[in-house]
């Protein structure tokens, strides 16, 4: 790779850090600091919530904004440095819903920062023909990099009473760990990563963006390759994601031991770092629509295999193998497939949109989840449910047809 190209992977390897924190730890001491009448759950349920709908209302704005030239770097800086601010002093409020307000501000700040990122992606890579490569290889180090320091965190939440380091304690320090290694890990982006693909500075500014967004979305709309392909993206990513969001409460509801289900989630990471790395190679030999065709039903066999097999431990462990094989290579080749249809010099306007489309489409997985097995009764029945959403991401896929990028 060349040295912007390492640069912008390396990015990945400091967000994935606050990642994965903030899908174990921060609930956990999130819970410990509630006031045990009130519902922890319903409380971050409706945190995350804020933070997603500030997002989705913000992105788009703030991506045209981005994309003028020499905005995207300063847009990128000011997320993360406020995202790490903010995580590192997480830890001082003891007051459950300050706490709840620092972290939809951190959370809000990082997520903004992964739009900014995914957009460089045009900027670092040498060519097009870089896309998947690139991208593949910012997931795969992001999955072992993030590694490092949760398991750091993790002896320090599991064993710092032996160094009178109470369990709390040890989840604030994992705050500070975190946040200085999210920040570590963005110098060489910021250093050798430069925006080459911009739009022109102009007058009459929010006016122009406004329109511009307008106009993005009749693009959109219009450009039907690209319009098939969100459409895909919608309802595939939102089973992945549905299947990250419930494999632990699903795995809690058959009788696993926490302690499996967190080694197991660990276990997913290690076995994402080669996989995410060959199926970006892969791509470039057979084509990225395969290689995502292949993983679309890879993930309705694991559905299929979590509704009618996962019974133990042991199979929970072979669940997490089968979903770290492709995990990184779905979301690797989505990113970058999207940066081949777009124009370069709206990367972060239409990555704002991707964005809204990704990360927040897991409401109808889990929804369905949740209908589902109120209504039999059956976890496992719930979970099937989810086989629907690849079913009709996997045919809108395949239906998409050969084209340009937008705009060309």
């Amino acid at each position: 790779m060349t040295k912007p190209e390492r640069s912008w992977v390396l990015y990945d390897v400091g967000n994935s850090a606050y990642v994965l924190l903030a899908s174990t730890l921060i609930p956990i001491y999130f819970s410990a600091i509630a006031d045990p009448n009130s519902s922890a759950v319903v409380a971050w349920g409706y945190a995350s919530t804020v933070a997603s709908l500030v997002l989705a209302l913000l992105m788009p704005f703030l991506g045209s904004l981005a994309d003028l030239k020499g905005n995207k770097k300063k847009f990128l800086a000011g997320t993360i440095g406020t995202g790490a601010v903010t995580l590192a002093v997480m830890g001082i409020p003891s007051d459950a819903m300050v706490f709840l307000v620092i972290y939809v501000v951190s959370s809000v700040m990082l997520n903004a920062s992964l739009v900014f990122y995914d957009a460089f992606l045009v900027d670092a890579a040498s060519s097009e023909e870089r896309y998947d490569e690139v991208s593949s290889q910012g997931y795969a180090w992001g999955y072992i990099g993030s590694c490092v320091p949760f398991i750091i965190c993790l002896v320090l939440v599991l064993f710092g009473e032996n160094f009178g380091i109470g369990q709390l304690d040890g989840i604030r320090i994992s705050f500070v760990i975190t946040a200085v290694w999210w920040l570590a890990f963005s110098v060489p982006i910021w250093r050798d990563v430069h925006q080459t693909h911009y739009k022109p500075r102009e007058e009459h500014l929010f006016k122009n963006t406004i329109t511009g967004l307008v106009g993005t979305c009749k693009k959109i709309f219009h450009d039907h390759r690209l319009m098939m392909f969100m459409l895909a993206f919608f309802f595939y990513i939102d089973g992945v994601h549905t299947i990250i969001a419930m494999s632990t409460s699903y795995g809690t509801d058959l009788g696993i031991s926490s302690t499996n289900l967190v080694l197991a989630l660990l276990v997913t990471q290690f076995v994402a770092f080669p996989s995410a790395i060959a199926y970006g190679r892969l791509a470039g030999r057979f084509g990225t629509k395969k290689m995502l065709l292949i993983a679309v039903f890879a993930y309705f066999l694991i559905t299929l295999f979590a509704a009618f097999f996962l019974r133990s431990a042991a199979e929970f462990w072979v669940l997490a193998i089968c979903v770290g094989l492709f995990q990184g290579g779905i979301q690797a080749l989505s990113r970058s497939e999207f940066g081949k249809l777009i124009p370069k010099e709206h990367a972060n306007e239409y990555y704002g949109f991707f964005d809204i489309f990704g990360k927040y489409a897991a409401i109808m997985g889990t929804l369905l989840v949740s209908v589902f097995t109120q209504l039999t009764g059956s976890s496992s029945i719930g979970v099937l449910s989810v086989a629907v959403l690849f079913i009709v991401g996997f045919v809108l896929l395949l239906k998409m047809p050969e084209g340009t990028a937008a705009g060309e």
